[in-house]
């Protein structure tokens, strides 16, 4: 590979250090600064579609048609695109930190610029500006919480964050009733506050984000590993102060050849070589999304009135209801995505909205639907569609490298967007301007095939990311061992092994022979039990994700990453006992830091013990070591020692 600007290499533990932190007032802080963003994206597009009606009334204020209005909307779209390609790829060249405080920047002057338009020229620039400004922070701060957020919670906090969209949606809905009331404002002033609190709860964010550090992962490829040290000190001693518990060990180094600036020539080259499935995922799971979104969200007030009878002025209290459905299901179902797994949930949420909207068309054709069962569907539709639309952000910024991390985000939200986005809108609003039921149920069949396609796309093409590091997930483009495999040399870790004393070279042994004795009776369970129908690529199976190391037959890195962590976690539950006998499984899980394993780890790492007749159960809720040491009365007709 073309080298540009080498730094050196350098071997360190930032990855590890971060993903084994327990959740703190930090991570609190990482979410509010950085993930409120879609609160105000949720506000300004709500706002401004409640608003729209009254900018082209007389009195107004400025001179707008309604035909104007759409293309303003059309051109905060577009805004939006070329922002997320043109931040998206200074995000991965000078920070995350800089750049997620510009495009917050640009967001806010722009905004607070909308209120003073006097004329559709001056709108349609503001909107674009605007549009830029979120598009680049759509980027800027998708891999900045991903890559500061521990591994094992990064699943249900970035759903979390991506679904708070729908926060700004039900606050736009409620505050555009009073901003349009002429008892309390006059015409020409409502709609321009509107865009003015827009610009003020920006600034409120703005002030918050100024105490999120940069990406340590960032710093130290690009050559600041002593400040990507110091910024993690620090907050490795404020999680200290706050838990008065010492940390876990981290787990593996990473060893990367720095590089101050990496060409856009080899980071695409690169990808799409090592990731072509990846990609196709990506586009799949964006275009999907976008398309039943930008469809039905932009004409649902429209459906409602036109064939449901619902008033102009009852719409934004549908439209809160709506967007409280959509934010609920990230919230409820985002811990599943990192305790059942990505692949399950992605295609699971990805299929059921595809089965809950072609059943909505069929009532609709048959015209058994009345304004509230038409609506119950439609929030039910997108109460599952909202964990598998926010996912989609996930998906990539999670299975592409760090250095292209920004840009792969910014890429397929533009492409996602300009794709389905723009084609959503303009198929249903010709399908429901013909009045005609039977047109309309077709437009929910589309959508639903294009939400089930991104579907069958995770099925063959997904990744199991839960959990895992991110650097195991996609090895850094300047991984030092990612590089000696592309020269075939041999990678630092190999000699490495070769120079270990012979002692460490038997537990290295013994601790392979465990972790493959252990997959072995799994795949066995797995091609007995209902687990064989999981979905995605399975151990039988020779279709393998994307970028996975190896070959057919061979385990990939992430997957060996996963059972040596089960292993060290199954040592620690085994050690624990054996120094304090019988203990309750409570006291067991505190003695480990269970807790901070994340999501269910503790509970399977005990069920591996039991199974392994590491430990054996000795009551209800107590564990004692396999040899004896537990309470008496325990002997080996103990129902649990049974396997």
């Amino acid at each position: 590979m073309t080298t540009t600007s080498d730094l050196g290499v350098v071997t360190t533990k930032v990855p590890a250090r971060l993903d084994r932190l327990p959740w703190s007032r930090f991570h609190w802080r990482i979410v509010i600064g950085l993930g409120t963003v879609w609160i105000l994206d949720g506000l300004e597009v709500t706002i401004v579609g409640a608003v729209a009606a009254r900018m082209t009334e007389p009195g107004s204020g400025i001179n707008l048609t309604s035909a104007d209005i759409g293309t303003a909307a059309a051109i905060y779209v577009a805004g939006a695109c070329v922002g997320a390609l043109l931040f998206g790829r200074l995000t991965d060249r000078y920070g995350r930190k800089k750049l997620f405080m510009l495009t917050l920047g640009i967001y806010i002057l722009a905004t607070v610029a909308t209120a003073f338009a006097h004329d559709a020229w001056f709108l349609y620039l503001a909107r674009f500006v605007t549009g830029m400004g979120i598009g680049g922070e759509y980027a800027a701060i998708n891999s900045a919480i991903d890559e500061l957020i521990p591994a094992r919670n990064r699943g249900q906090t970035d759903l979390a964050i991506n679904g708070s969209y729908w926060i700004g949606a039900a606050l736009g809905s409620l505050v555009a009733v009073l901003l349009l009331n002429e008892n309390l404002l006059s015409a020409d002033l409502g709609w321009r506050l509107a865009f003015g609190l827009g610009g003020l709860l920006g600034l409120g964010v703005m002030l918050v984000r100024r105490h999120v550090p940069e990406s340590p992962r960032w710093l130290f490829i690009h050559g600041k590993e002593a400040e990507a040290e110091r910024i993690v000190d620090r907050i490795e001693a404020e999680v200290r102060r706050e838990t008065q518990r010492e940390l876990p060990e981290p787990g593996e180094a990473v060893t990367v050849r720095q590089r101050d600036v990496i060409p856009f020539r080899e980071i695409a080259g690169v990808a799409v070589r090592r990731y072509p499935r990846r990609a196709v995922l990506g586009l799949a799971l964006f275009v999907g999304q976008a398309f039943l979104y930008n469809a039905i969200v932009f004409d649902l007030g429209t459906l409602l009135n036109g064939f449901f009878d619902i008033g102009s002025g009852s719409v934004p209290y549908f439209l809160a209801l709506f967007a409280i459905a959509n934010f609920l299901g990230p919230l409820l179902l985002g811990r599943l995505f990192d305790t059942v797994g990505r692949k399950p949930m992605i295609a699971g949420t990805y299929f059921g909205s595809a089965v809950v909207a072609a059943v909505l068309a069929v009532l609709l054709v048959n015209g058994s639907l009345t304004a509230w069962g038409f609506f119950l569907l439609v929030s039910l539709t997108f109460f599952v569609a909202s964990a598998g639309a926010s996912s989609a952000y996930l998906t990539v910024s999670e299975v592409f490298p760090m250095e292209t991390r920004a840009l792969s985000i910014s890429l397929f939200f533009a492409i996602g967007t300009a794709v389905g986005g723009i084609t959503g809108p303009l198929l249903f609003g010709h399908l429901i301007h013909s009045g005609d039921a039977d047109l309309v149920a077709i437009g929910f069949l589309v959508g639903a095939a294009a939400m089930a396609l991104g579907g069958l796309a995770e099925v063959f093409f997904g990744v199991r990311a839960e959990q895992q590091s991110l650097e195991n997930i996609a090895r850094p483009l300047t991984a030092e061992e990612a590089d000696a495999a592309w020269r075939d040399e041999p990678a630092p870790q190999d000699a490495r092994d070769r120079s270990r004393p012979e002692r460490d070279r038997r537990a290295a042994d013994e601790r392979e022979q465990r972790i493959a004795d252990r997959t072995a009776r799994r795949r066995e369970r797995e091609r007995t039990g209902a687990r064989r129908y999981r979905p995605g690529t399975g151990s039988g199976s020779r279709m393998y994700s994307p970028g996975m190391a190896g070959t057919a037959g061979t385990a990939s890195r992430t997957s060996a990453m996963a059972e040596q962590r089960l292993d060290d976690e199954v040592e620690q539950i085994t050690q624990a006992l054996q120094e304090s006998g019988a203990t309750s499984r409570d006291q067991l899980e505190h003695a480990v830091s269970g807790r901070s394993w994340g999501p269910g780890r503790f509970r399977r790492a005990l069920r591996e013990s039991e199974r392994e007749a590491r430990i054996k159960g000795v009551g209800k809720s107590s564990y004692a070591p396999a040899d004896g040491r537990g309470r008496s009365g325990s002997g080996p007709d103990d129902p649990h020692d049974q396997q």
